[in-house]
C-alpha cells in the first residue's frame, strides 16, 4: 500500500457539527432522501447533506498538495471518481490548465451544478461500474465516496482505481478509532455504508490488491 495522507483532515476539522440535531427518529426519513443524491442532499436543509455545497475556497488549498505532492508532469490526466460539483477538478483546471481532467458521478445534480468551465469534463458513473482502459490516468483520486459503497461494490471499486491509476492514486475515506468517533459518525452519517476502523480499512485495501495512498477523517 500507499501512504497515509493528511490532504483533507484539516480542512474536515474546521467544520462544526451538531451530532445531536442528527440523532432524531426523523433520520431514516433523511438517510433515504439524501441517498437520492439530488438536490435535497447538496443544497437542501442541513439534516439531509451538506445544507448548500459551495466552493467556499477550501478546494484551493486542497489542488495545490495534490499539485505539490504527485508533481504531475505537463498535460498529465486526473480521474476524480465521486468528483460531486467538480469542485476539485475546476481549482486543477485554473491552476494547472494543461491537466487532462475527468471526473464521474452518480449524482445528474451535482454534475449540472459544476462550474460550468470543467463541466465538458464531467460525466454520469459509479465507481464500482466505471470502465476506463487499464494505466490510462496519471492520477485516480476518490474523496468520500468509497465509504458509502457495500463491501462487495467497494473491494470492485478499489480494484477498478487501482487499474486505471498509471500508478499514483489516493483515496479518502470515514474511519474510527475510538468508541466516542464511531459514535459520532453513526449520529453524523447520512449515505455511509462502510464503517471501519483503520486496521480493517487497510485490509480491504490489501484485499482489493489498492497500493496507492490513502486518508481516513475522523468524528471527533
Amino acid at each position: 500500500m500507499g501512504q497515509i495522507k493528511d490532504f483533507l483532515t484539516s480542512n474536515h476539522l474546521k467544520t462544526k457539527r451538531d451530532y445531536h440535531a442528527r440523532s432524531v427518529n426523523e433520520k431514516p426519513v433523511f438517510a433515504t432522501l439524501a441517498k437520492k443524491f439530488d438536490q435535497d442532499y447538496w443544497d437542501g436543509p442541513r439534516e439531509i447533506g451538506y445544507g448548500g455545497y459551495k466552493d467556499d475556497g477550501r478546494w484551493s488549498g486542497v489542488a495545490e498538495k495534490f499539485l505539490s505532492f504527485y508533481n504531475l508532469s505537463e498535460n498529465a490526466s486526473i480521474l476524480d471518481i465521486g468528483c460531486g460539483k467538480g469542485f476539485l477538478l475546476n481549482q486543477l483546471h485554473i491552476k494547472r490548465p494543461d491537466l487532462k481532467i475527468k471526473g464521474i458521478d452518480v449524482s445528474s445534480y451535482a454534475l449540472n451544478n459544476a462550474p460550468s468551465s470543467v463541466r465538458p469534463f464531467l460525466e454520469i458513473g459509479s465507481a464500482e461500474n466505471a470502465n476506463f482502459e487499464k494505466n490510462s490516468f496519471d492520477l485516480v483520486v476518490s474523496l468520500n465516496t468509497l465509504h458509502n459503497l457495500e463491501l462487495p461494490d467497494l473491494v470492485s471499486a478499489l480494484k477498478k482505481i487501482e487499474s486505471f491509476s498509471n500508478g499514483k492514486s489516493y483515496i479518502c475515506v470515514e474511519s474510527y478509532s475510538s468508541e466516542q468517533e464511531k459514535w459520532n459518525l453513526m449520529r453524523w452519517q447520512l449515505t455511509c455504508e462502510a464503517f471501519y476502523t483503520p486496521r480493517e480499512w487497510e485490509w480491504i485495501f490489501s484485499l482489493a490488491n489498492y497500493t496507492g495512498d490513502y486518508e481516513f477523517i475522523f468524528f471527533e
